[in-house]
């Protein structure tokens, strides 16, 4: 007897012990017609198909070459020959767009359209079939007349290939106010959980809202049903369906309301799956984080991923890098969004909420876009370790107050000193000015720029001089606002044009003052970004007594005629080219600010202007602090 227990114990643990691929994720989703999928499918939903997203066939089906339990690429339809677009696909497309390479996913999806959960119980479906009208027997007899048993029998087939990691059900529409719904799908869930061998821990029950009230769903009242399944399956995790558009049924979900919702069941299993030990996916707390926070998180691929908990808000936006990203909130009242891949470098964001545009409070605050406003750094590799504090002695940004006679107020201005500044007390230093742009003010190039870094890396490698750099408002830090019927070059002239007094009179006389410096003009240089490298031109070109460096980062130099402008300083290149010892202008590759074409125009002329390209890079602070690192070992050396 022992060991006919022992033989059958033996057989039963070889039902189980297929050579599974751990890196093949496989998802059994079932349902009624949203999961079947009532949308139809457009060309974007069949293109770009990668080889890691499968789909098992659930059925036989010669139009589509494909033969019930064998594996094909995921090119829907995903559950029988005819049906359309379900949110199985994008929940496959984005799981594997966002875990690493080495992970297939794959779906087994059996659904039928209009029935009720109760065709899902095995024992029992038989009779319940019996009492439905013929369209829906007819759907029920593509799976033998037993759903249930037929989607047991792919799980059983799909674990040869992978491990089961999850289980997606869209249903309840025609179980609309029945309160028994929760009970009846935790014993769909327990009895797959117990046929196939799996651990609830393992395989969470990820369940869709029906179309919402927002979008006047005729089943709405079943979501508050749903969102009481957490309550009878401690491992089901409800999908919100708000805000994904339905159809004009009022009871499907449009292609677009599918693909929203296939992307918020991945964003669910994804969160769950960073709490996996050994789950391969890799974010980060972006460094501009505040101390504690854990989200927004970065992946390797440059999405920022956000978490936002705000129970009361009706919606909420992420507004990053010129695109709005709509959240969606689970019935805990956490909100959650994903960016596509961010470029590299920093950028300011907001969050907007219910229309209201404000500063997310895990985030620190940047004065940019003419208010603070919140920011997030994508990393750049070790590529970015030269704006990186690094183990090497630390210079200073140091926040003065001064008091300008030409403004009749107290300003401030940041000024940066090299690490060496303090322990040399008789040595004296050269100066950069350097102006910001448009929209920011005197903060921006140590928070936002990372100069301060910058600098100490140059300095301690050797690669450039010791120096003073002072950083002061351009007074632009609201916007640019030409007005109606005036000429735009001189609405462009009169804008921060107070800067040109502060720095002449005001600036730096009190730098000169205050610090130990050279004040001579061949210890004096100046450079901007953007508007900065604008009021750079205006500012130092005139006067070629006081400055011998100058840069201009993506500068707004726009409409000059270089053969006149500024009492036409560039008309005799020999003459300029001896007073300025390096010119300097940069952009990135990915902006259009004239930069290349100013530089070909100088150099036609003959002047001694250094070019340099940020490549992959646009109108940003990357492109910034990569011009700066191209500047400044060349100042200062003549």
């Amino acid at each position: 007897m022992k060991k006919i227990i022992l033989l059958s114990c033996l057989l039963c643990a070889g039902i189980f012990a297929f050579a599974q691929d751990p890196d093949f994720h496989i998802y059994l989703c079932l349902g009624q017609s949203n999961m079947e999928g009532n949308a139809k499918i457009e060309p974007q939903d069949t293109c770009n198909m990668g080889e890691r997203f499968l789909m098992m066939a659930a059925v036989d089906c010669p139009s589509l070459g494909r033969v019930k339990g064998q594996w094909y690429k995921a090119v829907p339809p995903l559950v029988r020959c005819h049906t359309g677009l379900t949110p199985a696909d994008y929940f496959g497309r984005t799981l594997v767009e966002r875990l690493p390479d080495n992970i297939k996913v794959g779906v087994v999806n059996v659904a039928v359209g209009g029935c009720r959960i109760e065709l899902f119980d095995e024992e029992n479906c038989e009779e319940h079939i019996a009492s439905q009208p013929e369209w829906l027997k007819n759907t029920a007899k593509a799976y033998d007349n037993n759903p249930y048993r037929r989607l047991k029998e792919l799980a059983v087939e799909a674990q040869k290939a992978g491990v089961i990691k999850g289980i997606l059900l869209h249903q309840g529409e025609s179980n609309t106010g029945d309160k028994e719904w929760p009970q009846k799908v935790k014993r769909v869930y327990e009895s797959l959980l117990r046929d196939l061998n799996l651990q609830a821990k393992d395989v969470p029950l990820l369940a869709g809202e029906v179309v919402h009230a927002d979008q006047n769903g005729i089943c709405a009242s079943m979501n508050e049903i749903i969102n009481t399944l957490p309550q009878a399956i401690p491992t089901a995790y409800v999908i919100p369906s708000s805000g994904c558009p339905a159809a004009e049924d009022n009871l499907h979900f449009t292609a677009e309301g599918y693909r929203k919702l296939g992307v918020r069941y991945a964003e669910k299993r994804l969160l769950l799956l960073e709490k996996e030990p050994n789950s391969g996916i890799t974010t980060e707390p972006a460094s501009t984080n505040i101390p504690g926070y854990d989200y927004p998180r970065v992946d390797k691929e440059g999405r920022a991923h956000f978490r936002f908990y705000a129970p009361q808000a009706n919606r909420l936006q992420v507004d990053c890098c010129g695109k709005k990203y709509d959240m969606w909130k689970d019935a805990g009242g956490l909100w959650t969004a994903t960016t596509n891949p961010l470029p590299v470098g920093f950028h300011y964001y907001f969050l907007i909420a219910d229309g209201v545009s404000v500063t997310d409070p895990s985030s620190y605050t940047f004065f940019g876009c003419c208010r603070m406003a919140s920011g997030i750094e994508i990393p750049e590799g070790e590529e970015g370790d030269y704006y990186r504090p690094q183990q090497v002695p630390h210079g200073q940004v140091r926040s003065c107050t001064y008091y300008s006679e030409t403004q009749k107020e107290f300003r401030r201005c940041m000024v940066y000193t090299p690490a060496e500044y303090e322990i040399h007390p008789k040595k004296r230093y050269p100066v950069l000015y350097l102006q910001h742009g448009m929209g920011e003010d005197e903060t921006g190039w140590s928070t936002q720029g990372k100069m301060n870094h910058i600098m100490d890396n140059l300095i301690a490698s050797g690669q450039c001089v010791p120096m003073l750099v002072v950083m002061d408002s351009g007074d632009v830090e609201a916007p640019f606002q030409p007005r109606p019927g005036k000429d735009i070059n001189e609405e462009r002239a009169l804008y921060g044009a107070t800067f040109y007094d502060v720095i002449l009179k005001d600036l730096i006389p009190m730098i000169d003052r205050t610090f130990r410096t050279k004040t001579d003009r061949e210890h004096r240089a100046m450079a901007g970004l953007s508007w900065g490298g604008h009021q750079t031109f205006q500012t130092a070109l005139p006067r070629l007594d006081m400055f011998s460096y100058i840069g201009g980062f993506s500068g707004a130099i726009f409409g000059l005629d270089v053969k006149t402008c500024f009492d036409g300083v560039f008309a005799d290149a020999g003459k300029f080219n001896k007073k300025v010892h390096y010119l300097f202008l940069g952009c990135g590759t990915d902006e259009q600010m004239g930069t290349k074409k100013l530089v070909e125009s100088l150099r036609e002329l003959g002047i001694n202007v250094a070019y340099y390209e940020s490549q992959g890079t646009g109108h940003e602070w990357l492109t910034w602090r990569r011009c700066l690192k191209e500047f400044v070992p060349h100042l200062f050396k003549h």
